[in-house]
């Protein structure tokens, strides 16, 4: 399975169009939404993680720039500085991809970028600052 995540800009006039469902529904993709504006007729912009067959997610991205989507990669990533790091586990409680967890044995904080969707709670909950959003 390819995972991608994208940033999503749509125009006013698309503002009340049923996207991600038309990706889910026309292209077999699965979606999880990582932050979201959305006013009626005004411009929207939504950060997105699809999943899905590779050239499914390239055909749902074609689909959506001749929409008049901005369509363009989310180029972050998160990182943690294991050395600032004092395992309070904070960060844990907000993970949705369960990307950070608690080892029980150990008690020390896990981090497994693979599962990371970059929603980034986990850098604005940090007392300490270890975890950051980085632009690629």
């Amino acid at each position: 399975m390819y995972r991608k995540n994208v940033y999503l800009t749509f125009p006013p006039e698309m503002s009340n169009t049923p996207v991600v469902y038309l990706l889910a529904q026309n292209y077999g993709l699965s979606f999880n939404i990582l932050k979201a504006q959305i006013d009626p007729g005004r411009e929207g912009r939504m950060m997105l993680e699809i999943t899905g067959p590779k050239d499914n997610c390239e055909r749902a991205l074609d689909f959506l720039a001749e929409s008049g989507v901005r369509v363009a990669s989310a180029a972050q990533r998160i990182s943690r500085d294991a050395e600032g790091c004092m395992h309070c586990g904070m960060c844990t409680a907000l993970c949705p991809s369960r990307a950070l967890h608690m080892d029980r044995e150990s008690r020390l904080l896990l981090f497994d970028p693979e599962r990371c969707t970059v929603c980034g709670l986990c850098a604005r909950v940090c007392p300490v600052k270890s975890m950051h959003v980085e632009m690629e």
